[in-house]
């Protein structure tokens, strides 16, 4: 199902700059019990990105009702909304008259098994490097050519997530996720300063740390800080927190602070509804 500028069809302008150049931004929500979780928190991220790449925001009161109107039709499934600049001609100038795209298409939601969440996933480290950009940083725009191209390095369906380094060599997320780190009792995550997508339920487990007083850091962390680590875990908005139990070999239990940043992030998911 799909509300394309408010209307219930499947196609966009080919000549749209979001199909031609990738200009645009997406969020991809859950939706639990007819509710979109979070969508306050998805909003005002698609606001910061679209100032960030200087396209118009759709109206927030209208992208609210359209996403709720569209979450009500189902129990579990997943939200995705792109905004994108809209149709403009052929070049990269931007046209005199912005007239943004905005898509909402409601999809299936993952048959993730529920021991992903319990006992935890295996991950891989990615070939593939995440270039340094500090303009596009933490924006989670449409052009994700390299998450894509990591992600085709395996088929084991025992491997489920896989992470990335830039090119300094330093880890900075999953393919699909934020990745924390816990040693000695404090709580690490990679900066987002030069690559890297800043998910909402990252910025969810930031604020959680603050409130439990768990030491937490924002910095650089390469292969060993991640390999020596007392607990592992990914995150984003559709899969929650999936501790990680494997990692090239190196096994991980799942931790006291996992499980708890577990039980605040699912009971903050739940007042949504």
């Amino acid at each position: 199902m799909f509300l394309i500028n408010g209307e219930h069809r499947h196609c966009v302008d080919v000549s749209d700059r979001g199909f031609q150049y990738g200009d645009g931004l997406f969020e991809t929500i859950e939706v639990l019990q007819g509710k979109p979780v979070f969508l306050e928190r998805h909003l005002s991220r698609l606001a910061a990105g679209c100032r960030r790449l200087l396209i118009p925001a759709p109206d927030r009161e209208l992208l609210e009702t359209e996403a709720r109107q569209l979450a009500a039709a189902s129990e579990r499934a997943v939200l995705k909304l792109i905004v994108t600049r809209g149709s403009g001609g052929r070049g990269y100038r931007q046209p005199d008259l912005i007239s943004p795209t905005r898509v909402f298409g409601l999809h299936p939601y993952p048959d993730y098994p529920p021991h992903f969440q319990t006992d935890g996933i295996n991950a891989r480290f990615c070939q593939q490097r995440l270039s340094l950009n500090p303009s596009l940083a933490g924006v989670k725009h449409m052009n994700r050519l390299e998450q894509i191209l990591a992600r085709a390095e395996w088929q084991d369906q025992e491997i489920q997530e896989g992470l990335m380094l830039d090119t300094q060599d330093q880890v900075v997320e999953g393919t699909m996720s934020n990745l924390f780190v816990v040693k000695a009792g404090s709580l690490y995550t990679p900066s987002l300063t030069a690559c890297g997508v800043a998910g909402i339920v990252r910025e969810l487990i930031i604020e959680f740390a603050q409130r439990i007083n768990l030491p937490l850091f924002e910095s650089c962390v390469d292969q060993t800080a991640v390999l020596q680590a007392d607990e592992l875990f990914v995150s984003n908005a559709v899969i929650g927190i999936w501790p990680i139990k494997c990692l090239e070999l190196q096994h991980y239990g799942v931790g006291s602070i996992t499980r708890r940043l577990q039980d605040m992030l699912n009971s903050a998911r739940w007042a949504e509804v």
